[in-house]
């Protein structure tokens, strides 16, 4: 590999060619991807995603989809099937059929017996409020409870009664019996089954105690033989409390490894408060393309492929940062300024009439992508009455304005040089039409004139144009880290004009072949996708043309 090839290692894999090399679990490597389905995949789960399967991918592993559904009140099937569906168009396939820690609610169960059987596990029988007033402060010790030497005989009977519904919601716990001085909080023996008179979205009725995440989470791990678990960095804490189970119960020692979990500026990643959102009616559902969430993110027009450039250029790092957010922007441009069609679409339109124009009508050829070579090509049609931006004509321009004004002559897009002529004002002094006369020898791709436009414009023919919605939208918070405020809460930071709805514009007619999932550039505006919850043309802004980040990374490193 030479050298402008070769890829450092980053600390996953140098672990995982180290164990590997040593002949740990025969050479195999099994990831897997645990998402709670309590909400949608966001950003920060892109990243988990794209390590775990694409390291598996490179080293010939596997990986698990796993839905870690230990809370039934917050669970739900739409999560579910959420999930599956974004991890399948981020491009990426699990191995066999979906699991779930429900799977192995007996195990779990018996596991607990184990651990009550051996002495590490007793009933509690305090309230919620006294059992959270023992566990002390990160600067003192814990308070042992007084029923932490209860008999295993009489705590074995109660943990049944528990299964067996005799008894209500926060009555009892169990709780693992580890170390009430532990310096790390979550040893001071914690809570691993609580009673919930709950329905489940796949057990029903048949289970009223249920795991606690940190119960389940690892020994589902080992039950499926996971050689690398690999997580974000908030559970750093919780890896000697998984080793101490493993150790207490015996079972396949799978190794967590944590990694710094995707924060990007001007987004939050906390289901609890994007679920907020949704329910206050803030934004129109988890898949409202201001979401950081991936259905979000697909409904905006943000391709796969640009998520996964993304993620892998971001790295995998020991600390957690915030990443701007114009790197996203960047990557998602990038790739669409390969994949998207460009057309022609006036956004605040005013009338452009040709006075020498007498054809009636004809068909202008434009490449449908000038960046693909295999491009096909379409008719645009053209006419003397047209629509032009408002912007592009100054009664008065300044000299270094390269568009229409009056006796200026620019280039229409794929048709002809045209020259201002004159314009008309309405009762409220704004320019209401521009006229102009045509070059007939300066028809793009045909030109023989010999003159001069400075400036091109983009143009839509009013007799067939497409009325379409546009929805712009900008950042969901004003502040780049809105969790980030002591003392404030997330929702004063929230952004209620980051949606922005134009009815007013008008495109060409190839945009009624528009479909969910087909990119577009609107030519000197932006790239746009067609609204999947829309029946009407509705076209959603997904980024802008402007790349700021790669403008401020090159001047910040002028060789790249």
């Amino acid at each position: 590999m030479s050298e402008e090839n070769y890829k450092a290692l980053n600390f996953i894999e140098e672990i995982i060619e180290e164990d590997m090399a040593s002949g740990k679990h025969q050479g195999r490597i099994h990831t897997r991807f645990p998402p709670e389905p309590n909400g949608y995949l966001h950003i920060g789960h892109t990243k988990a995603i794209c390590i775990n399967f694409e390291l598996a991918q490179k080293y010939g592993g596997k990986t698990n989809l796993r839905f870690d559904d230990t809370n039934p009140v917050t669970e739900d099937t739409e999560y579910v099937e959420a999930i599956q569906r974004d991890i399948n168009w981020l491009g990426f396939q699990w191995e066999g059929e979906a699991l779930f820690a429900s799977d192995y609610f007996d195990t779990l169960y018996n596991y607990a017996i184990k651990l009550i059987e051996d002495g590490n596990a007793y009933i509690d029988s305090s309230t919620p409020d006294e059992i959270a007033e023992m566990k002390g402060t990160p600067k003192e010790p814990g308070i042992p409870s007084q029923f932490r030497d209860r008999p295993k005989e009489e705590s074995l009977q109660l943990f049944k009664e528990m299964k067996a519904g005799k008894h209500p919601d926060g009555a009892m716990v169990l709780r693992a019996k580890v170390d009430m001085t532990s310096p790390n909080m979550h040893m001071r023996d914690p809570v691993i089954y609580r009673i919930k008179h709950a329905h489940h979205h796949r057990t029903g009725d048949a289970w009223c105690i249920y795991p606690m995440y940190d119960f389940a989470h690892g020994q589902s791990d080992s039950i499926e033989h996971i050689t690398h678990s690999l997580c974000s960095l908030e559970f750093r804490h919780h890896r000697p409390l998984y080793d101490w189970f493993i150790e207490k119960l015996e079972i396949f020692p799978s190794r967590q490894i944590e990694f710094a979990r995707m924060n990007v500026a001007y987004m939050i990643t906390s289901k609890r408060r994007l679920l907020k959102l949704v329910n206050e009616g803030l934004v129109d559902g988890w898949d409202d393309p201001r979401m950081p969430t991936v259905s979000g993110m697909r409904r905006k027009g943000y391709p796969a492929k640009a998520l996964r450039v993304f993620c892998d250029k971001v790295g995998v790092a020991k600390r957690d940062n915030v990443i701007e957010v114009e790197l996203l922007e960047s990557c998602v441009r990038e790739e669409l300024n390969s994949v998207s069609n460009r057309v022609m679409v006036v956004t605040d339109p005013i009338k452009l009439t040709i006075t020498n124009y007498d054809k009636g009508s004809e068909m202008m050829s434009a490449v449908n992508n000038p960046e693909d070579e295999q491009s096909a090509s379409r008719e645009i049609p053209f006419s003397g009455n047209l629509y032009i931006e408002r912007d592009d004509f100054m009664v008065d321009p300044p000299k270094k304005f390269f568009r229409l004004g009056p006796g200026r002559n620019v280039r229409l897009k794929h048709g002809y040089i045209v020259q201002c002529t004159d314009y008309t004002l309405d009762e409220n002094g704004n320019v209401s039409e521009v006229f102009a006369t045509y070059f007939p020898d300066s028809k793009s791709g045909q030109d023989t004139s010999g003159i001069k436009a400075k400036g091109t414009l983009h143009w839509v023919a009013r007799d067939t144009a497409v009325p379409i919605t546009i929805m712009n939208y900008g950042r969901l918070f004003t502040d780049p880290t809105p969790l980030a405020h002591e003392g404030k809460d997330f929702m004063e930071f929230f952004n209620h004009d980051s949606l922005q709805k134009n009815t007013t514009a008008f495109g060409e007619p190839f945009l009624q072949q528009s479909e969910v999932g087909r990119h577009l550039q609107f030519m000197r505006k932006g790239y746009y996708m067609l609204d999947s919850k829309s029946e009407d043309l509705v076209f959603n802004h997904t980024v802008s043309l402007k790349d700021s980040w790669a403008k401020k990374n090159k001047k910040n490193h002028p060789s790249k």
